[in-house]
């Protein structure tokens, strides 16, 4: 199944990062939520109805099954394109929660 993509984060877009734990504490984008792709559906309720989600992870791939599922349940997601490799690529910010250096693993 195909599903939408974007290459940038649309104004007011809520972004959902579906890594894993230590790939969110090595370096994240400053507006994202973490919820790990194995979680999505026991927190689907957490997520916004009302607004554009745009789901990211490494490479695309875990995001784009989370992008399939949330849009199964009637939201409007969309999967970053290339993930969080292409979102340091186009000179996208990361952060840590410790304030470490950050890096995409």
């Amino acid at each position: 199944m195909s599903v939408p993509t974007v290459t940038n984060l649309p104004d007011g877009a809520y972004l959902l990062d579906v890594r894993e734990d230590d790939e969110w504490t090595a370096g994240h984008a400053p507006e994202a939520t973490h919820i790990p792709l194995g979680e999505v559906p026991a927190r689907v309720a957490e997520l916004p109805a009302d607004r554009q989600i745009i789901a990211v992870c490494r490479g695309g791939g875990r995001s784009g099954r989370a992008t399939a599922f949330l849009r199964e349940q009637g939201l409007d997601v969309y999967n970053y394109d290339g993930g969080m490799r292409a979102w340091e690529q186009r000179g996208g910010a990361l952060v840590t929660d410790s304030g470490a250096g950050a890096t995409v693993i």
